[in-house]
């Protein structure tokens, strides 16, 4: 999981994988649109530095916005440091579609660079609110441009805000706000340090809503309460929300749908789903509510069936039961016509639903990777539910702004015109195994002789529930520096994942370690038919779920020559009360630990660490949450003990995801080195 704040979401850089096609490219450069950043280019770099320069070179869009009459185009993008690194700073630029008129940027404070982002345009396509920190660095504020002068704050809080969304009527804007809070919200950022006694202690992100007249902020939802998305009624009174009481993180798992009356505050739950819920959308006549439930395993990412449900409450409707896609964002075009984003099979798709009879037509679908900010495929559409803004990319094209309709897009910007990968091509797999129909991409190294066997590392993704598509990586991928040193990388998306449909999510319940595993392993054997590896040279790595698969991986073979474990998970009773998100755990082990240890004392790689002979590198932040690091002490322990060889490496203030450039880069040559040292 990860902070919801827009602006600063990391767009794609650890789920997807692809290609943009020929009709894409034939869109040339733009006149006077601004210009890629140059890669420093004082001496040659070896392969591995090059790798990294090109995983910290491409500008990121952090989001982008369509505006609501289809003539302008708002997105945020980040401004790095002069050696690529992150700096936490952006810059918003709004732009006519017709890419005639050259980009401007509005920001609030005056060309300095400031965190900036939340973009949201009013109904009237005129004004854009977004957040910055130009009052106070590290305080957001909202603020509101109406792209002719400064523009203007609106509040004076003291908090996390975010994801702010006009009503609309255009007469307010709705924002979450968590009200003193000490860090940004979700799991994935370091952990604040607790000493002393030590209590449950909340800080609950609540919806606030701000007049754009006067810039006054309420309170408006119950302040035990939760808020994690929402959606606007028709009527601009009413706001269908996913929230649940108590801790936040933890929580979104057994989050319920509510409506709020904006005037009073009250909730009323209209839903207690068996499942995660997200994305929830309101009817254009305010009668009905449409959201996704599905096995979801982080918050961010968002994979399941779409569901329909009176907006008074009632029974839900599943509008898609058994189609071979998850659904990962909606958006309600008109009465007859919900608009859906989703992955299917590795690739990224966009098709409509008609909630009367559920009849699905697909619009468009793809190999390369397509969001507007949020994890997943998502794209930002205008108010006649045809034209969109999508950020667009590939493995072997960095990210673009593109407008248009689906699958008809055409290229607006051209930031990362000089940005070249530096691994080489990559194939779209497919086995089967155990009745499943399994896909998964095999990068080829970087200047590849087909002559020559190479090593191959299987690099296992995070969640489970998620999926490896096509985007252009980020520093946080460090298995994508890998190719340049001349491996072979497959990146399976075993069941579990999300692309092929609620049951294909679901077969690993119960099962972690078994089924998923074999998948894997199946993976393999594909990838030595496919291309010209070294069976006697195997590496496995992985962070989060894709850790512990390493830790599991080498308790039960001895394929794999060398190993990387990062933020693994080596015993899941231990690991039951040590995170800060066990609601997770449930829905994919059927009990609590205190209820069923068996369940989970058969799928822990602690259980059968005895049987361990690989070589392992274990990798982990010291204020991880969501996998804290006394599981991978746990890990490297026992291997030490057992005579096995191994290093731990414990980064300083680091959480779940990664946020100090300099850890970034270590782990990438740490991990190069040890595989280097293993399987050259």
């Amino acid at each position: 999981m990860l902070s919801r704040f827009p602006g600063f979401l990391f767009v794609a850089t650890i789920l997807c994988v692809s290609q943009v096609d020929a009709q894409q490219n034939k869109n040339a450069p733009r006149k006077n649109a601004p210009q890629a950043r140059e890669i420093p280019s004082t001496k040659p770099l070896n392969p591995v530095e090059a790798a990294i320069a090109a995983l910290t070179s491409a500008r990121n869009f952090e989001q982008v916005a369509m505006s609501p009459d289809a003539k302008s185009v708002a997105w945020v993008e980040a401004i790095p440091g002069k050696d690529g690194s992150e700096t936490g700073n952006s810059a918003i630029y709004v732009q006519p579609t017709d890419g005639k008129t050259p980009p401007r940027r509005i920001s609030a404070s005056a060309g300095v660079a400031r965190a900036e982002g939340g973009i949201t345009w009013a109904p009237d396509s005129q004004r854009v609110a977004f957040l910055s920190d130009a009052a106070k660095s590290g305080q957001l504020q909202l603020y509101l441009s109406n792209g002719t002068g400064p523009a203007r704050k609106l509040t004076s809080v003291k908090g996390f805000l975010d994801a702010p969304h006009w009503s609309p009527d255009g007469k307010t804007i709705a924002v979450l706000f968590i009200e003193n809070a000490p860090r940004a919200s979700g799991p994935l950022v370091a952990e604040t340090v607790e000493t002393g006694e030590i209590k449950d202690s909340f800080y609950e992100q609540r919806l606030a809503l701000v007049d754009v007249a006067t810039g006054s902020l309420r309170q408006v939802s119950p302040a035990d309460m939760y808020i994690y998305e929402y959606d606007w009624a028709p009527d601009s009174q009413h706001i269908v929300a996913t929230a649940a009481r108590g801790n936040g993180d933890d929580n979104w798992y057994i989050a319920q749908l509510f409506s709020l009356d904006t005037t009073t505050g009250a909730m009323n739950s209209i839903y207690k789903p068996t499942l995660q819920i997200a994305r929830p959308v309101w009817s254009p006549d305010g009668k009905t509510i449409a959201f996704i439930e599905g096995l979801m395993s982080d918050e961010p990412s968002v994979g399941g069936d779409i569901f329909v449900i009176p907006a008074s409450g009632g029974t839900p409707k599943n509008l898609t039961p058994e189609k071979k896609f998850s659904a990962c964002w909606l958006a309600w075009t008109n009465p007859q016509r919900i608009v859906f984003a989703a992955e299917l099979g590795g690739d990224s798709g966009v098709g409509s639903v008609d909630p009367s009879n559920g009849e699905v037509q697909e619009i468009y679908q793809g190999s390369e990777s397509i969001s507007a900010g949020l994890w997943n495929p998502n794209i930002s559409l205008a108010a006649d539910g045809e034209s969109a803004a999508v950020i667009i990319s590939a493995f072997d094209a960095p990210p673009e702004i593109w407008t248009g309709k689906p699958g008809r897009w055409s290229q607006l910007t051209n930031r990362n015109k000089d940005v070249k990968p530096a691994w080489g091509q990559v194939k779209s797999i497919h086995w089967k195994n155990d009745g499943y129909d399994v896909q998964g991409w095999l990068v080829y190294p970087s200047n590849f002789d087909a002559s020559k066997k190479y090593p191959l590392i299987v690099d296992v993704h995070g969640g489970p529930g998620a999926a490896v598509l096509s985007t252009w990586p980020s520093i946080g991928n460090f298995a994508m520096a890998l190719p340049a040193a001349g491996y072979f990388v497959l990146l399976p998306n075993p069941r579990g994942s999300f692309g092929q449909g609620e049951a294909f999510t679901r077969a690993n319940v119960r099962d972690f370690g078994y089924g998923d595993f074999r998948d894997i392993l199946a993976g393999v054997d594909e990838a030595l038919k496919t291309a010209p590896i070294d069976p006697n040279r195997l590496g496995l790595t992985g962070w989060s779920y894709g850790g512990y698969m390493t830790m599991w991986g080498v308790t039960q073979t001895d394929r794999f020559k060398a190993a990387v474990a990062g933020a693994g998970i080596a015993d899941w009773l231990s690991y039951y009360g040590e995170n800060q998100i066990d609601q997770w755990m449930t829905p994919f082990f059927g009990k609590s630990v205190y209820d069923d240890p068996d369940v989970y004392a058969k799928s822990s790689p602690i259980t059968f660490i005895k049987k361990v002979k690989t070589p392992t590198l274990v990798l982990v932040g010291d204020s991880d949450g969501e996998c804290p690091t006394p599981q991978s002490y746990e890990f490297w322990h026992a291997l030490k003990t057992l005579g096995v060889e191994t290093k731990l490496v414990v980064y300083e203030h680091e959480g779940h995801h990664f946020a100090k450039p300099e850890h970034n880069r270590d782990r990438i040559l740490r991990a190069v080195a040890w595989f280097n040292d293993h399987l050259h």
